[in-house]
């Protein structure tokens, strides 16, 4: 009886890989606690918002080799079916870095490269998304084009020409602004990521205030450093929209960054292991470090516009859940990329139509080290079924 089974042991091993492919491509989520509500969670509903937010792609579009085009961008669009067939998003949300080396390519490239996006998008193409821009999509203040950028921001729905977006999903704002462009001198991009700022300001105390009052503070200017300026703003903290950046927000030297030890460890080996990037032959740094974070003068000039009513960044390739001075929350997005090596992962927010709280769940997906050893092992199982069925075959064969 035993050997009558012999001939079907490697067919078994097939499906046993390809099974899985399917299971380690599931994502696995945990409920982050914010501190600053530390009561029960809100309920969730059927009118809640939910939002998948994901960074860090570094599509190579064109330029992608053997093993990124058919097992790294295999394995993430496995990741982005399952985690859609999991999560049941409203809406998707990246923050940033779509391309690796975008800010190096040209206008040619950077179309291959949006194609491999809209790709990997799939079950997603039926949601609405928002795209901001990252360093590595338009490069460092040095060299940035304007005319690029605008050109870029094109390919991306909801951009205006200086990379920044506003709008509204379920009463929900959102704000992106482009980080990158904040962090220049005076250039246009600049000026255009100001005007939004204030725009917004505007419209959240004629929302709240009235139209009369709104005006009348309106000339109602400091003078930071950098020529940075805010609006004197009588709105209270977190009444304002959600704010969408690339890099995250100036923290103070002893912030707290976390939560759960897990999330600490993921930031942790996240940020040793962009040391090593380029002896990896993978698409090395960036034109910023990951510890970059927007000025002190920058980030307040934000909080006292915006009032935002929490904080989304990445770069940095590890999760964080932060909890700034004002108590305003900043909860930076993993890597979604096996490019960078560490733990990749996502974030899933929960926008309640009956709380001001927004509910996080940090989602962690496999390690590429872990898939390649299950695949050596499968590779193994299969050469020694083979070599057992192999006799009652030739047994077969010789009668």
């Amino acid at each position: 009886m035993a050997v009558a089974w012999r001939p079907v042991l490697p067919l078994i091993t097939i499906f046993a890989l390809i099974a899985f492919e399917e299971w380690v491509s599931v994502p696995s989520c945990k409920t982050v606690p914010s501190a600053a509500h530390l009561g029960q969670p809100a309920a969730e509903s059927e009118e809640d918002l939910k939002v998948m937010m994901v960074a860090n792609l570094l599509l190579l579009g064109s330029e992608a080799g053997f093993v990124n085009l058919y097992f790294r961008h295999y394995y993430m669009s496995k990741f982005f079916r399952k985690s859609f067939e999991s999560v049941r998003p409203d809406m998707l949300l990246v923050l940033g870095d779509v391309s690796a080396r975008g800010s190096e390519l040209t206008r040619g490239k950077w179309v291959s490269v949006v194609h491999q996006f809209q790709g990997l998008l799939g079950p997603f193409l039926g949601l609405p998304y928002h795209v901001i821009l990252g360093d590595r999509d338009v490069g460092d203040c040095r060299g940035l084009n304007v005319k690029m950028v605008n050109w870029v921001a094109g390919n991306f729905p909801g951009l205006d020409s200086a990379g920044c977006g506003a709008f509204e999903i379920s009463n929900i704002s959102f704000v992106s602004l482009n980080a990158v462009a904040l962090l220049c001198g005076d250039n246009d991009l600049r000026f255009g990521v100001e005007k939004v700022v204030e725009r917004e300001c505007v419209d959240l105390q004629m929302g709240i205030e009235g139209p009369t009052e709104a005006m009348n503070e309106g000339g109602k200017f400091r003078e930071i450093d950098h020529n940075f300026g805010w609006r004197e703003n009588s709105i209270s903290y977190g009444s304002g929209p959600v704010l969408l950046l690339h890099f995250p927000l100036h923290r103070t030297a002893d912030g707290n960054c976390g939560g759960v030890d897990a999330f600490d460890e993921s930031l942790k080996l996240s940020r040793e292991s962009s040391t090593a990037l380029d002896r990896r032959g993978l698409v090395g740094t960036g034109p910023y470090k990951l510890s970059q974070t927007l000025p002190p003068n920058v980030t307040e000039y934000i909080f006292q516009a915006l009032r935002p009513r929490i904080v989304f960044s990445a770069h940095a390739h590890g999760f964080c859940d932060h909890l700034h001075s004002d108590g305003t929350r900043e909860v930076t997005v993993p890597a979604m990329t096996w490019t960078v090596g560490g733990d990749p992962g996502f974030v899933v927010a929960t926008f309640h139509r009956n709380s001001r709280a927004v509910g996080v769940s940090y989602c962690s997906l496999a390690r590429e080290s872990h898939v390649l050893i299950a695949y050596i092992i499968f590779v193994v199982l299969f050469v020694s079924t083979m070599l057992v069925s192999k006799p009652p075959l030739l047994i077969c064969l010789r009668r």
